[in-house]
């Protein structure tokens, strides 16, 4: 059982690197057209590794659509 700073911690490195990631992608993509495209293109074979009743595929799928779709409109402005 995660405790509260735990959670905090979780929480933080999860922004964090989601930051991190964000920005890659707009680098990348800058240099490299085509990046975004590529992981758009992938997202067919993503999934929620859960056994359980909290699996989403979906989900995590959207969850990536709307990344994308940050990085296309960040590299935009």
């Amino acid at each position: 059982m995660m405790n509260d700073a735990d959670a905090v911690q979780t929480r933080q490195r999860e922004i964090a690197t989601e930051h991190l990631l964000f920005k890659v992608m707009e680098y990348v993509e800058a240099q490299h057209p085509g990046l975004l495209d590529f992981l758009e293109n992938s997202l067919d074979h993503l999934g929620d590794p859960a056994s359980d009743a909290t699996k989403n595929d979906a989900g995590v799928r959207t969850i990536a659509q709307k990344m994308i779709d940050g990085a296309r409109k960040q590299g935009t402005d």
